[in-house]
């Protein structure tokens, strides 16, 4: 996904994190590239480092349409949620594809549905890459 990084910066016993926007949002998440890396045009792959758990940190959207806002401590991520036929979860994230690890199965009919996840940004990943 293509991303503007705005700045990184650490914080005492914190790890690195990256103020970043998107065409449809914007936040902090930790920064797995190089520390001192500029402001400008990133491609990066996201990665979310927590389990999700279906009414904790999972929920419903009330809005359709990708978004990325920050809540809290947290970053919500509004996609598509997708289930593969092996049981396998992801997040459709304006075209980008995100794995999810799931503590329990999903409840039936929410393949599709428009969801929220709310993860601590620091559970967020940022890896940039070059094409």
């Amino acid at each position: 996904m293509l991303i503007e990084l705005v700045r990184v910066a650490k914080f005492a016993n914190r790890p690195w994190l990256a103020d970043v926007r998107t065409s449809f949002g914007h936040g902090a998440a930790r920064w797995c590239g190089d520390h001192s890396a500029e402001p400008g045009e990133y491609r990066v792959e996201w990665t979310i480092d927590e389990n999700i758990v279906w009414g904790w940190n999972a929920k419903p959207a009330t809005r359709t349409g990708p978004g990325l806002r920050t809540g809290g401590h947290c970053l919500v991520l509004r996609g598509q949620l997708i289930l593969t036929e092996d049981g396998a979860a992801a997040l459709d994230w304006d075209g980008t594809t995100i794995l999810l690890d799931l503590s329990a199965p999903l409840p039936e009919g929410v393949t599709g549905t428009w969801v929220e996840l709310f993860i601590e940004r620091e559970k967020i990943a940022l890896y940039p890459y070059v094409l």
